[in-house]
């Protein structure tokens, strides 16, 4: 069951990044309201499916990978309850292996901290891949620069906005 409507209004005062990936989305013609959580946020997908009041898969999980040996960072964005497979989506990338980037990798070229990383607005573009579950809603939800801030968006806009390509990557 989808939820077009988010639970609160979209703060008059937006926390810095979210306002960031706001703007960036207003920049390439996309309109997104950001909602914030109540309290701390939520720190799962299915925390995040409830605050909203979506189902999980609807909650974009973007989760950032460092490829190969010369660990390129990579965007995957999976449905709330797939798991990204390393192994496929080092298929993808061209690579032996991947593995999850650490910490300050993440912040380094997303500038947002993990737990807050939005799909879009990076410090540098990164090769992104799509879960076509994803495509299957009318409305999906992403984080929109901290733990306490979401935005729902459809889809196509997502991959517009990210440059994502669909694969299966999943396991």
């Amino acid at each position: 069951m989808s939820s077009d409507t988010p639970p609160d209004a979209e703060p008059n005062e937006l926390h810095p990044r979210a306002r960031r990936v706001r703007d960036h989305a207003a920049d390439r013609g996309v309109t997104i309201k950001v909602t914030e959580y109540p309290d701390e946020g939520a720190r799962t997908a299915e925390e995040a499916a409830a605050s909203v009041g979506c189902e999980v898969d609807q909650i974009v999980k973007s989760m950032i990978f460092a490829a190969g040996d010369d660990r390129e960072l990579v965007l995957a964005l999976t449905a709330g309850s797939n798991k990204v497979g390393g192994s496929a989506l080092a298929g993808l990338a061209g690579v032996d292996a991947c593995h999850r980037a650490t910490v300050e990798e993440v912040r380094e070229a997303t500038g947002y901290a993990i737990g807050g990383v939005p799909p879009f607005g990076h410090n540098r573009q990164l090769r992104t891949w799509i879960d076509p579950h994803l495509l299957t809603f009318d409305q999906v939800w992403a984080a929109a620069g901290t733990p306490r801030h979401v935005f729902g968006i459809s889809p196509d806009d997502l991959v517009a906005l990210t440059g994502a390509e669909p694969a299966d990557f999943t396991e």
